[in-house]
Parts: structure tokens; C-alpha cells; sequence
């Protein structure tokens, strides 16, 4: 299965390629060039390219763990079915809530998670605005569980890359709201609130692909049209090389943390919330 899906990922290039032009082409007729630069857009292209690096070797590296898990720890056995494919989708997209809440709420994945936030225009370029870091921030963890219900190493993979390539069409600004489907799935609107940095929405909507976890766990809200989205991260980040923008929090953060004068104030730099690390980095020396 996973040569299959890299296969349907590797086909899906050119579309999502095809669609980019598409959009650049749609403002630029539309009068709104400013919503693609090209000096991000290829910032974002460098990042997806070092994102693609990091996650094949941390796939190598982990996926005997996963395997590990599942051979001898399972707790079911799943038949190579549809209802079973519908559970692995089901049960990826919760823990991929909880992965993205969390990347939100703890600084050391929010180090890596920033890099996608960081630019300050919205378009289906950003989609590639992935990090490097992911590994060692530890997103691969928050599969485990799904080794551990039964469900193969190789399937496991698959559907987090089938979620992720969804999220590519949710990072547009040239589509409004669409009705129903806002209640059901993770749409452009829902996507553009959870990128912008008001007040209004920071921290919301961490779909996937379902926005109904957002709804039962609290954590949604609407695009409105009296609050336009501000796009970027709160610490803005000045520039356009993609190395440079991986790992400018990791810096930040690393050196907060050897410069605090207790553990405490060491923990919370490292674990706690971006706000409260930004509180006591806000009182070192």
C-alpha cells in the first residue's frame, strides 16, 4: 500500500503544480498580485523539498518501531477492508486534531510548526511551508497508537500522506464559505482563520480533513467578513531562506532555555505555551 500511495502522491504533483498556476493566474486577473510573492513562493518550495528529506529518513528510521508494535503488540487484527480503511481514516484525522492542537499549545512543537505559519501570505504555495523539524519535534509519535489499535505500519503511512495532501486545497483565499460542508469538513475559510494571528482566531480550527473535532472539542471558529484575516505568526519571521526559517525558533527557544536561571522557567521555555515561554523569555537578561 505504501507504494501505491507514494505513487498517487508523486501523480498528484503536476495537479497540485497546475493548481497553483491556476490561483496566481485567477488574482492576477482579479487585480490582487500581491497575494503571491515570488520570493515566498520559493521559500516554500525550498521547505517542502527539505520537509520531503526529513520525513522519508524519519519514515526509515521509525517505521521497525511501528512495526515492532504491531506484530507483537496489536490489540486487533483488521482485515484488508473498507470498514477498516474507514477506521484508520477516522482514527488518524482525531489524532491528527490532537497533534496539531498540541503543536499550537507546546513551544517545542510549535518550533517546528511555526515555519508553516510563518509566511504572511495565504495561498495553495503555503501548503508546502512544511519544516524539517517535525522528527525531532516528535510528530511521528502521535501515530503510534494506531500500530498499537492493529492497523499495519504501511497503511498508517498512507493515510497521514492522503490527509495531508487534502489539506493542500484548503490554502486558498478564491473560494468562500461552501455551505454545509463547513460543518463536516476542514474548508478554505475554516483553513484561513486558523492561519491568522487576530485575537479573534489564534489557536482554532486544527482540522484535518474532519472540522468536526473542532466542534466537540471546542476549539472552532468562523471567518467572519469584520475581521479580515492577518496573516503570519505573532514573532515574525524576516526572511526568505528556507534553512534559515526552519530553524529560527529552534535558535530562539534553545537559547532561551540555556539562558534561564531556573528549571522551572527552563521548562516552561522549552514545553509551556508559547505565550507563557514568551512571558519569562520576556524577563531573561
Amino acid at each position: 500500500m505504501q507504494f501505491q500511495i507514494d505513487l498517487l502522491l508523486l501523480a498528484l504533483a503536476p495537479v497540485f503544480l497546475l493548481c497553483i498556476a491556476a490561483e496566481l493566474g485567477y488574482w492576477r486577473r482579479h487585480g490582487r498580485p500581491e497575494i503571491y510573492d515570488w520570493r515566498d513562493s520559493l521559500c516554500n518550495a525550498g521547505l517542502a523539498l527539505l520537509h520531503q528529506g526529513a520525513d522519508k529518513l524519519a519514515w526509515l528510521l521509525v517505521l521497525p518501531l511501528y512495526g515492532w508494535i504491531w506484530r507483537e503488540h496489536r490489540l486487533f487484527a483488521f482485515s484488508d477492508s473498507w470498514l477498516s480503511f474507514l477506521l484508520l481514516f477516522l482514527g488518524q484525522d482525531f489524532l491528527y486534531y490532537w497533534f496539531h492542537r498540541a503543536s499550537h499549545r507546546v513551544r517545542w512543537l510549535w518550533a517546528a510548526h511555526s515555519v508553516h505559519h510563518s509566511s504572511t501570505r495565504m495561498n495553495l504555495s503555503t501548503a508546502f511551508r512544511q519544516s524539517l523539524m517535525y522528527p525531532v519535534a516528535g510528530m511521528w509519535v502521535f501515530w503510534l497508537p494506531l500500530a498499537w489499535l492493529g492497523f499495519p505500519p504501511e497503511q498508517v503511512v498512507g493515510v497521514v500522506l492522503v490527509n495531508l495532501a487534502f489539506q493542500f486545497f484548503v490554502h486558498t483565499q478564491a473560494f468562500p464559505k461552501l455551505g454545509w460542508l463547513e460543518y463536516v469538513l476542514n474548508t478554505p475559510s475554516i483553513h484561513r482563520s486558523h492561519h491568522a494571528r487576530n485575537p479573534r482566531y489564534i489557536d482554532h480550527n486544527y482540522a484535518g480533513v474532519l472540522c468536526v473535532w473542532d466542534r466537540l472539542f471546542g476549539s472552532y471558529v468562523e471567518e467572519i467578513d469584520a475581521e479580515p484575516c492577518d496573516y503570519g505568526t505573532v514573532k515574525p519571521v524576516n526572511s526568505f531562506n528556507p534553512l534559515w526559517v526552519s530553524v529560527v525558533e529552534w535558535r530562539d527557544m534553545l537559547a532561551e532555555a540555556w539562558r534561564a536561571a531556573n528549571w522551572r522557567d527552563r521548562l516552561t521555555l522549552l514545553f509551556g505555551p508559547p505565550e507563557a515561554a514568551e512571558q519569562v523569555a520576556s524577563r531573561l537578561p
